[in-house]
This record gives structure tokens, sequence and C-alpha cells, in this order.
């Protein structure tokens, strides 16, 4: 939606002008996938895709809540924001609010209309740019300064302990501290991060949602946990490790014995991904992009083989995308079993790279993907708009 489109709406639903647009990012994961929670590095990178919010700051003590799409305002009263963690829209939101203030930040009352063009339940963090918006929004209407990376723990913390939604630190920080052209090197553990530039020349990143509905995600993810739990733990009565992340291919090498079935599977995806981590943003900076395409690759497959997290849509959308001459590798992105896929891609041959694989994609599955032109920009903006 257009930003004269955006003001227009949140005049329609609370009858003024909104004077401030605050947005966040939705986020890709470049490479790193499923090691989050085990202790490695991940490689996130913030979008053009973000969530919107018009805003007026009001008097009284009620945050009002429009969103695009939906014929309806939920209100909600600052005197009581432990209340609202069961409702269907706005417990984000509702979950941000009442950690700031438990922080100490005075909220106060203000008029909010979301539009966001992250599209959910794609994989690319629509409920993180919700909440980081939001924390935006209602600090700078408080008058406080803010850290981002607090912004981002509160974010998170919301999503964790109100919203009961199990999730990382990545996709609040990658929100919250993405650079624009700069992929974000993050220990999630320690939080320390590094930008490196995700300069791609003459390529570009497309996205691709494979649109299969998401079912049992959430259960499948913790019976993964669970399996790398039992892989670490085995490997500790051996060796003075904290996190499997630790672990060098070489070393894992020479203890998988200790390890079977599907937890030594589980185990060799996470040692092996956080090699590739390490290898693509050495590629990265060499500016070696064929490298960082095969290492793409290369996490698709482990992914698809030892952590078993694809399926056949996100097979299928990878596959098609490397028959392509143009593309130089592609891999599933998120939590898997549906979601999306990136793909590096000639900038000159992105449209044919769509309709050839788009058309492919849908003679195979039945159902279309869809395709989002995306760029690498800042997590955060504030912007003036009366």
């Amino acid at each position: 939606m257009k930003k004269v489109e955006g003001m227009q709406e949140f005049k329609a639903f609370f009858g003024v002008e909104p004077t401030d647009l605050f947005t966040a990012a939705g986020r890709i994961n470049v490479i790193g996938e499923h090691i989050d929670y085990c202790g490695g590095k991940v490689f996130p990178a913030a979008l053009n895709l973000r969530c919107n919010v018009y805003a007026r700051k009001t008097t009284g003590k009620t945050i009002r809540l429009a969103f695009r799409g939906i014929d309806e305002i939920v209100e909600l009263d600052t005197n009581c924001l432990d209340s609202y963690k069961d409702l269907k829209i706005g417990n984000y939101q509702a979950g941000v609010a009442y950690y700031l203030q438990e922080e100490g930040v005075s909220i106060v009352g203000c008029d909010l209309y979301y539009d966001c063009t992250v599209p959910f339940g794609s994989g690319l963090s629509s409920s993180a740019a919700i909440e980081v918006a939001t924390a935006v929004a209602l600090c700078e209407y408080a008058g406080v300064t803010y850290d981002k990376v607090n912004l981002a723990l509160i974010s998170q913390r919301a999503e964790n302990k109100y919203a009961g939604v199990n999730c990382g630190i990545m996709d609040q920080f990658a929100s919250a501290m993405g650079k624009k052209n700069h992929a974000v090197l993050l220990d999630c553990a320690t939080l320390q991060y590094e930008y490196v530039p995700l300069s791609l020349g003459e390529y570009a990143l497309v996205i691709a949602n494979c649109n299969k509905p998401h079912n049992l995600v959430e259960s499948k993810y913790n019976v993964r946990r669970q399996e790398v739990e039992t892989a670490l733990k085995a490997l500790q009565s051996k060796l003075n490790m904290r996190c499997l992340a630790e672990i060098s291919p070489k070393v894992f090498a020479e203890w998988k014995h200790l390890l079977s079935g599907v937890v030594a599977k589980r185990a060799e995806h996470v040692v092996m991904e956080c090699y590739r981590v390490e290898k693509a943003v050495q590629a990265l900076k060499m500016g070696d992009l064929a490298e960082l395409g095969r290492l793409l690759n290369e996490s698709h497959y482990s992914l698809r083989d030892l952590y078993e997290v694809t399926g056949k849509e996100l097979d299928a959308l990878t596959a098609f995308a490397r028959k392509e001459p143009a593309c130089l590798g592609s891999r599933m992105i998120g939590a898997g079993f549906g979601g999306c896929t990136i793909s590096i891609v000639k900038k000159t041959e992105v449209e044919g790279f769509i309709r050839h694989v788009g058309k492919a994609y849908h003679d195979a599955i039945g159902y279309k993907a869809s395709f989002y032109e995306t760029s690498i920009e800042d997590g955060i903006t504030v912007e003036k708009l009366l």
C-alpha cells in the first residue's frame, strides 16, 4: 500500500490524519537455519517488506489498533495491559506495551494503523516486524530514548511469554538492527554481531513463497529441538562443550559414533550448517557469489536430507530454481514445512526466472507460488507525516 493510501485508511478509522509513520522490517536468513538454538551464528538481513504503522498520539490512556483488511478497532487500556493475552488480533501489540511498561516506560494513549507488507505465515517474520514497529511507536510517544537491541529483546519476550509463541532472538534482532545492503552475523547466545556487506553486484535475491498452509510446524520444531538436545548430551559424555555449534566438522567426524539414527543426522546438519555460515561470510567478503550460491544449495540439501524440514513444495521450488542458468543457488528459509525460499538470480533475468519457475511449480504442485521483489534495507525507520 502506498503511503497516501495508508494515511487515508488511518483517517477512515480514526477521523483524523496520522502524524507519524513507524516501520520495522521483515527478514530473511541468508544462511544458518535451525542452528540458533544450538549456539550457532545466524546471518539475517532486513527486507523492504515491512510493517508500517501510521500513528497519532492522543490524550487519555487508551491504545486503539486498526489493521488493513480488518473492519474493526481493538482497544487496549494501558492500566491493565496484562489482560489481553487471549486476543486473536492485538495480543502482540499488547505484549510489547506490557513489557515496556514493566521496564518503566510510560505508555500513553495513541491510535495505530497497521499496514504489514510482510506476508503472514511466510517465514519472513511478520510478527517480529509488528512487535518492533509497535515498540518504536510507543517509545517515541513516551518521549524516551531507546536501545534497538533492548527493543528486540522486549519484542521477543512479548512473543514468547505474552503470546506464547516459541521463537529465538534472530527475527526481532534483524527487524530492529537491520542495515541497508548488509547482513548481520549474529551470535544468538551473546548478541555479539557484525555487519557484513551484502554486495551482490549484478545479482539479486528473489524470494518465493510456496503458499503451502503451515501445519504442525510448532510440534515438529519442538521435536527437532529435543533431538539436537539428545545429541548434545551424548557428545558431552566425552567432550567438554556447551553447545553443538562449538564442534568442528573434524571433531564431529571423530565422535559421531556416539550418535545413531535421526539424532546423528540432526547433529550433523547443525555442525555443517555452522561451518557453512562461516564459509558464506568469507565468500561474501571475497566477492565470490558462485561459492555463496553453492553453499545455499548445500544448506537446502542438508535441511532436506538430514534435518528433514523441507517438504515437496520447498524442494520443488528450489529444484526448479537451480535449473535456471541465471540462478547461482537456492534454499528454503525459516522453520520449514512451508514458507519461503531465497535464490540468487542475475538481475537481468529475474522476470524470466519468476515466469519459468512459477510455471514449473504450478504444473508440479497444482497451485501458484508468490514471488517478491526485495532489497536489503534498514530495520527501523521513523518519519514525521505532519
